[in-house]
């Protein structure tokens, strides 16, 4: 029985052997990319959040009770929306105490202007003093000065009642409420903020080498991503000069285009374009790379990445192997600055099966 199990197992053995040579020796169907279409840019992304350009913190000019709050974070408003309302209650007794005071001053204003003209005739006539017209003089002009002064302070109770109610000074979205209803606010206390909907801009961090290709008003796109297919232009705003750590230096990009949308917070991707550190390059798929970890170096502008990849050989029906120098990544496709020729044949799926020199049959001849 034992010497049944030994043989039975040499043979499974034996026959794994002969179609482990089998697959070793047979020729493999190959889909190929043809090299033929040139770059001379990449496009690097980056992850960022959208965020508003400006924020505007909203607060009365005078101070007061509030009434009810009904602000949300959120809420859309126009320009000339009321968001918050004192309780005019002070502010009109004190347009009454200006109103009365007003009046009065009115009334000694002109008793004295009187008594002036009076004590001007009787000095004609001899009758008074020229101290007494002085004296009388003094008075109408302080008078005046008086009712002046109660005239505007009329005008300034009358312009306080008026600022009772907060005013939306743009179309805008709230971000903040800061108080509560009913309660006692002051002068310049911050009560609520508010960011324009259509004007937004992303910030992120590159390195060293990145910002030095940079300048105010490159242009970029960036990509929603809740819905990748939005896609909208923006431009470089802003290009830190100090690093904000080590070796990443702040970028702003402003949002160009508009969407209903868009909202605050939202998850972004933006995209700009560089320059090849060659002249062009070739366009290749990303399927194509051996993904093995030889990677020559760590890419940057200056130091190109280096990768295998597989190229037909026509003349032996093989692939051979052989490094290309990679100088950026451009809409899921790497661009070859180097090791590839027009024409070129390479492998462009199925490369982890494939080995050097490998008998090979093309299946098609790609795009």
């Amino acid at each position: 029985m034992k010497q049944t199990v030994f043989l039975m197992a040499t043979i499974f053995a034996l026959v794994g052997c002969k179609e482990e040579a089998a697959v070793e020796n047979s020729v493999r169907g190959l889909k190929t990319h043809l090299v033929e279409k040139t770059e001379n840019a990449s496009i690097r992304r980056f992850p960022a959040i959208l965020e508003p350009s400006k924020i505007a913190t909203l607060s009365f000019e005078v101070g007061g009770k509030l009434q009810e709050i009904s602000l949300g974070i959120g809420q859309s408003v126009s320009a000339g929306d009321v968001l918050a309302v004192l309780d005019p209650s002070s502010l009109q007794l004190q347009v009454d105490a200006a109103g009365a005071a007003l009046a009065q001053a009115q009334s000694s204003a002109g008793n004295a202007q009187a008594n002036f003209e009076r004590q001007t005739a009787l000095l004609e006539r001899g009758a008074t003093t020229k101290v007494a017209v002085d004296d009388a003089r003094t008075n109408a002009e302080t008078a005046n000065a008086n009712l002046t002064q109660a005239r505007t302070s009329l005008e300034t109770a009358e312009q306080n009642l008026g600022k009772s109610e907060l005013i939306a000074p743009f179309d805008g979205i709230v971000n903040a409420v800061e108080v509560e209803s009913y309660t006692t606010v002051a002068v310049g206390s911050p009560i609520a903020s508010i960011y324009p909907s259509d004007n937004f801009e992303i910030a992120f961090s590159v390195n060293f080498d990145t910002v030095n290709l940079l300048v105010v008003g490159k242009p970029a796109t960036i990509r929603l991503a809740d819905r990748p297919n939005i896609i909208l232009d923006a431009v470089v705003s802003e290009i830190g000069s100090r690093a904000d750590a080590v070796s990443s230096f702040p970028i702003i990009l402003q949002v160009s285009d508009s969407h209903p949308l868009l909202k605050a917070g939202m998850a972004v991707e933006a995209a700009i374009e560089f320059p090849l550190p060659a002249a062009e390059g070739f366009s290749i798929p990303l399927s194509a790379a051996i993904m093995d970890g030889e990677i020559g170096q760590t890419a940057s502008p200056n130091a190109p990445a280096t990768l295998g990849v597989f190229v037909f050989d026509p003349a032996s029906n093989t692939v051979m192997r052989r490094e290309i120098t990679i100088g950026g990544i451009r809409e899921n496709a790497l661009i070859v600055i180097d090791g590839l020729q027009e024409g070129d044949l390479i492998a462009s799926a199925g490369v982890s099966f494939l080995r050097e020199g490998q008998d090979v049959k093309l299946l098609d001849l790609g795009e």
